[in-house]
C-alpha cells in the first residue's frame, strides 16, 4: 500500500481556505475603505471639513478593485472545492491560476495607488506644497491605512493561491 505524502502547498483543502482568506481579506478591505468618513472643524465651529473615500478617484479605484477580486474569489470557490473532490482537474485548475493572476494584478493596482495616496495623507510633499492631513483627519488616515493591510494581505494570499496551483499542476 502506497502511502501519500501531501505537503502544506499541495493539499487542496488549504487552497480553498486560501481562496476563503483572500475574499475576506479584499471584501474588509472595501468595506473598511468604502465606509470611511470623517467631518472635523477648521477653525472653532465654523468651518467643517469633510473627507470621504470617493473624493479621491484613487480610493474608488481601490474600492472597486477589491469588490471585482473578492466577486471574482466568491464566484471560484465551487471550483476550488471541486478541485478538492476531483484531484485530475487540470484545465480547470490552469484557467483560475490564470484568472488568479489577473485578481492578483488588480488587487496590487488597487493597493498601490491607495497606497500612495495614505502615504500623501501622512507625509505630505513639500515639493508640491501637499500638506500631510493626517493631523487633522486622524479616522480616516486610520481606516484608510487599515484597508491597505488588509488588501495587501489578500494580494499575498493570492501569490500564495498561484504558487501552489502550479505546483499542483507540475505534478499531475
Amino acid at each position: 500500500m502506497a502511502v501519500c505524502r501531501r505537503s502544506l502547498f499541495s493539499n487542496n483543502s488549504t487552497e480553498l481556505a486560501k481562496h476563503y482568506a483572500a475574499c475576506h481579506g479584499t471584501l474588509g478591505s472595501a468595506m473598511a475603505m468604502g465606509t470611511t468618513e470623517e467631518t472635523v472643524p477648521l477653525f472653532p465651529q465654523s468651518i467643517l471639513l469633510n473627507a470621504e473615500y470617493s473624493d479621491l478617484p484613487m480610493f474608488t479605484f481601490f474600492v472597486i478593485a477589491n469588490s471585482v477580486a473578492c466577486a471574482y474569489l466568491v464566484l471560484s470557490l465551487p471550483l476550488s472545492f471541486y478541485h478538492i473532490i476531483s484531484s485530475a482537474a487540470k484545465s480547470s485548475r490552469i484557467i483560475l491560476v490564470v484568472f488568479d493572476t489577473v485578481m492578483l494584478a488588480l488587487v496590487t493596482a488597487g493597493a498601490s495607488t491607495a497606497a500612495a495616496i495614505v502615504y500623501l495623507a501622512h507625509k505630505g510633499n513639500a515639493n508640491a506644497n501637499w500638506f500631510a492631513i493626517c493631523q487633522q483627519f486622524n479616522s480616516f488616515c486610520e481606516r484608510t491605512s487599515g484597508s491597505l493591510i488588509g488588501s495587501f494581505a489578500a494580494a499575498f494570499v493570492l501569490i500564495l493561491i498561484i504558487i501552489t496551483s502550479a505546483i499542483a499542476i507540475s505534478h499531475r
